[in-house]
């Protein structure tokens, strides 16, 4: 059977329905979707996506990509994209497998393999045309699903193997920098991280610049190049988005999600969730509910 095929009834098999699905292998996501969806802001996290059927396109500021089951999609590091599905029916839904990417495991590997990576040219978001070594070993990994006394021995090998085909790919250059303990682009990755962690919390740039091992100025500089916006930005949207998934899915109002996600002020919270959402809060979780049954699958990277 075609490798794609093959993920396709897999995916099908495990994702019957409309949504987003875990499996037992701890890195991989199953999506599928019976129509297209709306655009979604969403924070992606570093990851593979591989489309077996149907299409979708990402964006985040003037920066808009398309993949489908000819292309995949790395993401680098935890980036805040919109995204949204182009291609899906209920005849041809849009199945797709997501693979976090294990930093520590891809320094392991790079330090094992004893080479560096240009300074230069790094792109955190990019799609290239598909690669048969890299559906393969995606495909393997996919079928353990249906091998569950399998997964704990044969998935580290097999995350291991698709990181090796990710290095020796058009985007090895951006991985390496990514585990170089110097680099900008792992210090931005460490500032990410110091964000998410306490995204509640009001904001302090000199404790997310020291996070980071950098200055004030350079983290302002180096964080909006990769992530197009500012440290302050990519809080409010992490905040925002934890507020919506309140609402949507365990029925807060506005005023409770927006003191949740640490807004003081209900008017500045639905003056920012508007401007990020395109209506306020009830208005715009009524219009998401009226489309429930596909809600899920937009409101995850994949």
């Amino acid at each position: 059977m075609d490798q794609m095929a093959e993920l396709s009834a897999i995916i099908t098999r495990h994702a019957p329905a409309t949504g987003m699905y875990a499996t037992p292998v701890r890195c991989l996501s199953l999506f599928r979707a019976d129509q297209p969806t709306l655009p979604i802001p969403s924070v992606y996290e570093a990851s593979l996506c591989l489309i077996t059927q149907g299409a979708k396109r990402v964006s985040i500021g003037d920066t808009s990509l398309l993949y489908d089951a000819a292309h995949y999609l790395v993401v680098s590091v935890d980036l805040p994209l919109t995204g949204h599905i182009v291609e899906a029916s209920a005849d041809e839904p849009y199945l797709c497998c997501k693979i976090d990417l294990d930093l520590r495991a891809l320094a392991d590997l790079i330090i094992a393999e004893g080479r560096t990576g240009r300074r230069d040219g790094a792109t955190v978001l990019a799609v290239y045309p598909s690669d048969p070594d890299l559906v393969d070993a995606a495909c393997r990994l996919v079928r353990l699903i249906e091998q569950p006394a399998s997964i704990a021995t044969l998935a580290p090998l097999i995350e291991r193997e698709i990181l090796y085909r990710l290095l020796m790919g058009p985007h090895g250059s951006t991985l390496r920098q990514i585990a170089a303990a110097d680099s900008h682009l792992n210090q931005v990755s460490r500032a990410i991280a110091a964000i998410r962690g306490n995204f509640r919390d009001q904001l302090r740039i000199r404790e997310i610049a020291a996070a980071a091992g950098m200055s004030d100025s350079s983290l302002h500089a180096h964080f909006k190049a990769v992530t197009r916006m500012t440290p302050l930005e990519y809080q409010k949207q992490l905040r925002l988005q934890e507020a919506r998934r309140l609402m949507l899915t365990e029925g807060a109002s506005a005023g409770t999600a927006g003191f949740a996600v640490g807004y003081d002020s209900p008017s500045q919270f639905s003056r920012e969730y508007r401007r990020l959402f395109g209506a306020p809060p009830r208005q715009d979780v009524e219009r998401l509910q009226v489309g429930r049954d596909y809600l899920s699958a937009t409101l995850a990277a994949g």
